[in-house]
């Protein structure tokens, strides 16, 4: 109940930021539901005072018809008004939604992304805002103006007849009754879709992103059979809602409605046996009573369209709440001084769950200028020790510093300001070769960046493409070969200038003949600065300043290259088996 009112209070607090927008919606309702109300009164005068009067007078009769006429006109003005200004609200609130939630992501752990699939991440920012922009938008709308015209509709009764007008008033608790039935069996079923809807967009995701390996391995037919399983449970719960919404919409207030209109006939029949009654209240009362189902029908109508919001928004506001780490101001990052690049690993342990160490007591030093090379099995602790350095993670046990600056005291922009890195799966973004390179970094020049491709070697085939520097990159840069996104992502590393350069088995995916031009750029560009190299290919770290050998997340061998081949240990032995026989450590 708690977790309920909490997400109708920050669903309030949204709207509340466009209180006035919404209020002078409201006031614009209530003046369109008073002018569209008065057309029975109207018609009642009309009937009553003027056509079953001895002498006929048309020109009351005219007037009154054109003041009908005119009420309808204003009517459907302001309520085009006041639907438009709910709506564009109702939109507004969403966009301010959706960029709290993408500011949000951008501050939350990496760690959480370790166990939550990117498809359920992005069906929160993109379905879920939609479905509660469904409810900003119908439900709200629907149920205001339905509450409006209701409270219109039964000030006419009362006035036209007070005795019936309370009988009437029994219409809504039952209403209330029909409704909380509807969102109690239908809750259930409406949470299970909105999680089925996002699995499969996980799936989707995931089977996009692996196709290559799905179809190598022939698992066509057991992923179609998984995504069955999650397309049919969502298909069964939405049969069940929509069995819910059958019975107790529509044909509950059409049965009621039915119900009452008899009565109502019944009523004034019986009264026209004892007297004489006004066919206009008859009509007006007929008329008004005729007018409230159509509201409460609405509110039917958009229950569901409400319900599915409401767990989007509980989805939504569950990202919200992952704590994230505070963004330093852009102007403070960019005055964060260069550092010299001494960086030292004290006694430091980590593990990525709780009682799983995947890093074991890591001591080392870095100095400026040093290149400092990591080896080891594939889940050694090689990429973790990176992750740590980065700032992506937090140390269990033990301290990281740079330049004798612990980095849990420092922004981690701050640390990122100063870092280059280089994947193994090297990635381009949408836009030109220019851009891929300085990535909306406006400091850095066209010539900057010319010359930052030009020490890497890529200059060569860059100006080879029809539009050169200028050259379209398409998604994640599919269109050039991994040792040409390679090269391009190496400029980018470069442009920026970084004091500390991380090469995360950068030189894995890369053909001899790439690889030469690399390693002759790095030669010239690691120096000054602190570079990491995590390699499988042990040829291309033999000028490194350290080598450390990992093995299950602990130093077991460190020295130069020169210094472990004589210790004919595990780097003796990996080197052996490379240069030997041929063979990947991994």
């Amino acid at each position: 109940m708690e977790e309920s009112h909490s997400i109708v209070r920050r669903l309030l607090r949204y709207a509340w930021t466009f209180k006035f927008r919404i209020a002078a919606a409201l006031l614009i309702l209530c003046c369109a539901v008073a002018a569209e109300l008065g057309g029975p009164f109207i018609a009642k005068t009309i009937i009553d005072n003027h056509l079953t009067a001895e002498t006929i007078s048309y020109g009351p009769i005219l007037k009154l018809l054109l003041l009908y006429v005119g009420l309808l006109v204003a009517a459907s003005l302001l309520h085009f008004i006041q639907s438009y200004t709910l709506q564009s609200t109702a939109l507004r609130i969403i966009k301010n939604m959706r960029m709290d939630v993408m500011k949000h992501i951008q501050r939350i752990p990496i760690r959480y992304f370790d166990n939550t699939p990117i498809g359920q991440v992005v069906s929160r920012i993109a379905n879920d805002t939609e479905a509660i922009r469904d409810l900003f938008i119908s439900f709200m709308a629907t149920f205001v103006v339905s509450t409006v015209q209701l409270i219109g509709i039964f000030v006419a009764l009362f006035i036209l007849d007070t005795k019936l007008a309370a009988i009437c008033l029994l219409l809504l608790p039952v209403f209330a009754g029909i409704m909380y039935i509807h969102l109690r069996f239908s809750k259930t079923y409406i949470s299970i879709m909105r999680a089925r809807l996002s699995d499969m967009n996980a799936m989707i995701r995931e089977s996009i992103a692996v196709m290559p390996i799905i179809q190598a391995f022939q698992r066509e037919q057991r992923t179609l059979d998984e995504f069955e399983t999650l397309n049919q449970d969502r298909y069964a719960n939405q049969k069940k809602q929509f069995r819910v919404y059958g019975l107790s919409s529509r044909n509950a207030v059409g049965t009621l409605g039915a119900l009452f209109t008899a009565m109502v006939l019944w009523y004034f029949g019986s009264q026209s046996l004892q007297g004489v009654i006004e066919i206009g209240v008859l009509y007006a009362f007929i008329d008004y009573l005729g007018r409230i189902f159509h509201p409460i029908i609405g509110i039917f109508d958009q229950l569901t369209n409400a319900q599915r919001a409401y767990v989007s928004a509980g989805r939504v506001f569950h990202i919200l709440d992952v704590p994230g780490t505070e963004v330093t101001d852009a102007q403070e990052v960019k005055a964060v001084p260069r550092p010299e690049g001494k960086v030292k690993f004290d006694h430091v342990s980590f593990a990525y769950n709780e009682g799983e160490e995947v890093l074991k007591d890591i001591s080392f030093e870095a100095n400026k200028g040093e290149t400092i090379a990591l080896v080891g099995h594939t889940g050694s602790g090689k990429s973790s020790i990176m992750n740590l350095l980065l700032g992506f993670y937090e140390p269990t046990r033990g301290t990281i510093s740079i330049d004798g600056m612990d980095t849990t005291e420092m922004s981690k922009q701050a640390i990122r300001k100063h870092m280059g890195i280089v994947l193994q799966d090297p990635f381009l973004f949408t836009g030109d070769m220019m851009f891929n390179v300085r990535l909306h970094q406006s400091s850095i020049g066209d010539e900057r960046v010319k010359s930052a491709i030009r020490e890497v070697g890529a200059e060569p085939f860059v100006l080879n493409l029809p539009k050169q520097y200028e050259e379209p990159v398409v998604e994640r840069g599919s269109t050039f070969s991994a040792g040409q996104r390679q090269l391009i992502s190496f400029a980018r590393a470069l442009a920026f200038d970084p004091a500390i350069l991380i090469l995360d088995e950068a030189t894995a995916s890369i053909d001899s003949e790439t690889e030469g031009l690399i390693q002759n750029a790095l030669k010239v560009v690691s120096e000054g600065r602190t570079t990491f190299v995590i390699a499988h290919r042990l040829s291309t770290i033999r000028e490194a300043d350290q080598i450390l050998v990992l093995h299950r997340g602990e130093i077991v061998e460190r020295g130069d290259h020169a210094t472990l081949m004589q210790q004919k240990g595990r780097y003796y032995r990996m080197y052996h088996l490379q240069t030997g026989e041929g063979q990947s450590i991994s």
